[in-house]
């Protein structure tokens, strides 16, 4: 049973399952979905398979408001990719939005549609006080979705990556919007 647990204008957010390993390798073999995340190496199917899905899988006991959601295409059911939310665990109130969709869901919106209703979903939580989203500098997409659902650009920083990868040399971004600032874009309709 698909269990949908958001719905946007085009988008439904649902549960992952361990149907959806296809969806996951299929997502994170191409080297442009994984370009700033791992230089564009695939993630293999069996990391996929006994890490990435069961870790997913597990958050879903954790918590009713957070977790990792399958994005489907409402007009087709195709799946598009993913879209999270998770609490950060050094910043009491702070959730991370995160997203990853295929290549041919890039340029059509669909990323900052379901990063405003992750917002809204977020600050519909009474404990959340702000939330955070991280990219590299270079990946100016993804910074664009950030920005186009609301969250503002807080600082650039330099982590200590095990790996170099092209771009990382211009750092990574972090992006955020509190509760007050949402509160004040006329209840979160941030555009």
């Amino acid at each position: 049973m698909r269990e949908v647990v958001l719905e946007t204008e085009r988008l439904s957010l649902r549960r992952l399952t361990q149907a959806d390993e296809e969806h996951l390798w299929d997502l994170d073999r191409d080297p442009a979905v994984m370009r700033f995340l791992t230089g564009g190496r695939p993630t293999p199917r069996e990391v996929v398979r006994e890490e990435v899905l069961p870790l997913i899988l597990s958050g879903y006991g954790r918590w009713e408001a957070y977790g990792r959601w399958a994005a489907e295409e409402q007009a087709t059911g195709e799946f598009l990719g993913w879209f999270a939310l998770r609490p950060l665990a050094d910043e009491s109130g702070a959730v991370e939005l995160g997203y990853r969709l295929r290549r041919s869901a890039w340029g059509q919106g669909y990323g900052a549609e379901g990063a405003r209703a992750l917002v809204r979903r977020a600050f519909a939580q009474p404990e959340v006080a702000r939330v955070v989203a991280f990219t590299m500098t270079a990946n100016l997409a993804s910074r664009r979705v950030m920005e186009r659902a609301g969250l503002r650009h807080v600082r650039t920083f330099f982590a200590d990556w095990p790996e170099v990868i092209e771009g990382s040399e211009e750092g990574d971004v972090e992006y955020a919007l509190t509760r007050a600032e949402w509160e004040g874009t006329r209840a979160g309709r941030v555009r």
